[in-house]
């Protein structure tokens, strides 16, 4: 079992627009409700970019990124029930939520007024160590390489909230091929789903990849499916996206947009909303999500792709995930002495 350092190291950004850079910190108290972990590995997510760029305003900088984490228990605070020392956990995007609102009230903590987000209001992940409210962990189904864990836990959560909006949609277009959509993709073939792939038009690379995960089609998405889909998720955070989805879905299809950030969505014409479509977007998750989703996971067969990379590269990480040459999920493990 690993000591608990007085102090830890991680990849810190100062502001946006700025490269992480490293640092060291004395590790926090614990509250009662909390636990101290020692991180094991930390997914790569888009989101990450967008709170490098400036795009999520509550980013409070200076901020440790990083919400798709798996550690090993080192400390608990004296209110935690649920885990033990040494047990393997993982903290995802929400950290905490208030729990009064109305939105708590309603089961529905994702929508929260005053949440707090992992890696974006408090620190994340790309670090030696973590402090996480354990009642915002999961456990981690053991089949699962510690690497392969990290990516579900944003990726796959997020990817498992946008096909339960779409329901019983059986034709699925995946708008962007990313972590999330490789994922999904392989749940989806486990349900008995078809999934049609789009990605940028010159990526016949991520297009075979879509093939591998399982899709039954994939191509630009300057192309048109050669079936009318019964639902579209968009991964990619390109609002032009949304009129081209719209266009895809048959009558009372829904275009779900999966990003927390997305660029403007252009105008279109009417008609193509008309006939019962609709446009829905997915906002965080709730911890439901969380545990149905890990036992789907599971129980699925699942095996992500990740690509991983030590912690000190974190932003060479980045910068592949940005210029889109990473198939799958880039993962961080940490490779500081403490």
């Amino acid at each position: 079992m690993s000591e608990i350092p007085e102090r830890f190291h991680a990849m810190q950004l100062e502001r946006s627009g700025k490269p992480l850079r490293k640092i060291t910190r004395s590790i926090s108290e614990l509250h009662s409700d909390e636990i101290l972990a020692e991180t094991l590995a930390c997914g790569v997510c888009r989101t990450d970019l967008h709170i490098l760029d400036g795009e999520i305003p509550s980013t409070a900088y200076p901020i440790v990124p990083g919400h798709e984490v798996v550690g090993r228990v080192l400390a608990i605070g004296n209110d935690v029930t649920g885990f033990t020392i040494g047990e393997r956990v993982g903290i995802p995007w929400l950290g905490h939520s208030c729990g009064r609102c109305r939105y708590c009230r309603d089961s529905r903590e994702n929508l929260c007024d005053q949440p707090e987000f992992t890696g974006c209001t408090r620190d994340g992940g790309y670090a030696s160590h973590i402090i996480a409210n354990a009642q915002y962990c999961f456990a981690i189904p053991e089949r699962f390489s510690d690497a392969e864990a990290a990516p579900l836990l944003c990726a796959g959560l997020i990817g498992w909230r946008a096909m339960r909006m779409i329901e019983a949609a059986q034709r699925i277009g995946f708008y962007g091929f990313g972590a999330s959509a490789h994922i999904l993709a392989q749940i989806a073939a486990w349900q008995g789903r078809e999934i049609y792939a789009f990605t940028q038009p010159s990526d016949t690379e991520g297009q075979a990849f879509a093939m591998e995960m399982g899709c039954v089609w994939a191509g630009g998405s300057d192309q048109i499916a050669p079936d009318e889909l019964d639902a579209a998720i968009i991964f990619a955070p390109v609002g032009a996206l949304v009129p081209a989805a719209l266009k895809a879905v048959r009558k009372g299809g829904r275009v779900v947009c999966a990003g927390i950030h997305m660029s403007d969505i252009p105008g279109f014409p009417y008609a193509d909303l008309w006939g019962e479509r609709s446009i829905v977007s997915v906002a965080n998750l709730t911890r439901t999500d969380g545990t149905e989703f890990l036992a789907a996971a599971d129980r699925s067969g699942i095996i992500p792709t990740v690509d991983i990379y030590p912690l000190s590269q974190a932003n060479k990480a980045l910068k592949k995930l940005r210029d889109g040459h990473v198939n799958g999920a880039a993962v961080l493990v940490p490779d500081f002495d403490v």
